[in-house]
């Protein structure tokens, strides 16, 4: 289940804030402007499971590319890294 930094990290990636708490009332932006809505923070805790998957697909198919350019298989870079 997601969390307000959690939210706030997919939607605000290079804004700079402060959260306490999981509501859009706590959040203190440090440029003093709102980077986004209350409603955009609340819609963000229902996208937020779809894009963290997208997410760790994009990161696990970067790694199988490299480890195939390296010419290495998974049980091979694990042994390596253990």
């Amino acid at each position: 289940m997601a969390q307000g930094i959690d939210v706030l990290q997919m939607l605000c990636p290079n804004v700079e804030y402060t959260i306490t708490e999981d509501n859009y009332d706590s959040i203190i932006w440090n440029s003093g402007k709102p980077a986004i809505t209350k409603k955009q923070f609340e819609d963000g805790f229902a996208q937020f499971d779809a894009w963290k998957a997208e997410q760790d697909a994009a990161k696990a198919q970067a790694k199988a590319a490299l480890l195939e350019r390296l010419g290495l298989t998974q049980e091979e870079f694990n042994t390596l890294t253990a």
